[in-house]
């Protein structure tokens, strides 16, 4: 196979569409079933001028969001930081496999497997927003030999509820497919019911396809099984005093969020005892709400950690 035509392929690799749902589960690792995760890889410019860099940067979406979220972001930082970025689609979202498990631990050890798959070292710098974070969180307390850094997107390793808007997006999202609709347009109606913000709904209506063949729209997320892990994705799988991870951490909070409370502060040092907070003037969307503050926050904290 001719090298660009196999870098093309690997830079959007869809294992949904390659692999039948039950090839796709492969036992990995203290019995977890894993899955092949989407991704799109993002590469440098050919002409940068800038010294390579032997850490790649992977990122993880946030519930309901996917690699096509972060397509901006990850190439802004694959330009700034010389490096190829990976925007991975996790296990339920995208177009990654769809299965009943859907937890911190099944998801960190996807990405495990995908970091493995594709050979990426320890030098990895692993990204996540929202759930993202927390899967990046789960994935370095499990197994910290595996990457450098982790940077942590509005979120903490705590057990928390989810904002109460999430399980009204699946309530609305359930109704859009019982409407039997044919247009977006009328799907964003049932949504802005539900959710003022036009930017949400744009981002929780890009989950909205029309499947080959079929007449009507349909949610590419099985809904019904992240109805039923939204208490999961509020939990978190680990304790304070059984497992840290010693690697640098960047924890960057909105400030108009409530995902990162100045209590578990403390808890995030027992977890991650080398973390740095940042905060920044936006809501729980931060890499959407202010992309310019937070890509200059991650560098500056990137540049003085490499300089330590």
């Amino acid at each position: 196979m001719p090298p660009l035509l196999l870098r093309s392929l690997l830079r959007n690799f869809n294992p949904a569409a390659s692999f039948s749902r039950l090839r796709a589960l492969r036992l990995y690792s203290t019995s977890v079933e894993t899955v092949p995760l989407a991704f799109t890889r993002h590469d440098p410019p050919a002409d940068s001028s800038k010294p390579a860099s032997n850490s790649p940067l992977v990122i993880l979406h946030g519930l309901f969001g996917s690699k096509q979220n972060s397509r901006s972001i990850s190439k802004a930082f694959a330009k700034d930081l010389n490096t190829p970025v990976y925007a991975l689609d996790l296990r339920n979202h995208g177009d990654s496999p769809h299965v009943k498990r859907h937890d911190y631990e099944a998801m960190a050890a996807d990405v495990e497997a995908f970091l493995h798959d594709y050979r990426l070292g320890p030098n990895t710098i692993l990204m996540g927003h929202s759930m993202g974070a927390k899967t990046a969180m789960a994935l370095a307390l499990r197994r910290p030999n595996l990457i450098s850094k982790i940077v942590s997107v509005d979120n903490a390793p705590i057990e928390a509820t989810l904002a109460s808007s999430f399980g009204n997006y699946v309530q609305a999202m359930r109704r859009i497919e019982g409407a039997h609709i044919k247009k977006q347009s009328d799907a964003d109606a049932i949504l802005k019911q539900f959710e003022e913000d036009i930017g949400i709904r744009q981002f929780l209506l890009t989950n909205l396809t029309k499947p080959k063949g079929e007449e009507f729209l349909k949610f590419r997320i099985p809904v019904k099984i992240l109805c039923s892990a939204l208490d999961i994705v509020g939990s978190f799988p680990f304790h304070p005093e059984k497992v840290r991870c010693t690697k640098p951490a960047l924890f960057v909070r909105g400030t108009k969020s409530h995902y990162v409370p100045d209590e578990v502060i403390p808890i995030i040092g027992q977890f991650f005892p080398m973390f740095t907070l940042k905060d920044i003037d936006s809501g729980h969307w931060v890499m959407s709400e202010k992309p310019l503050e937070f890509k200059e926050t991650v560098l500056e904290w990137l540049q003085k950690d490499h300089e330590q």
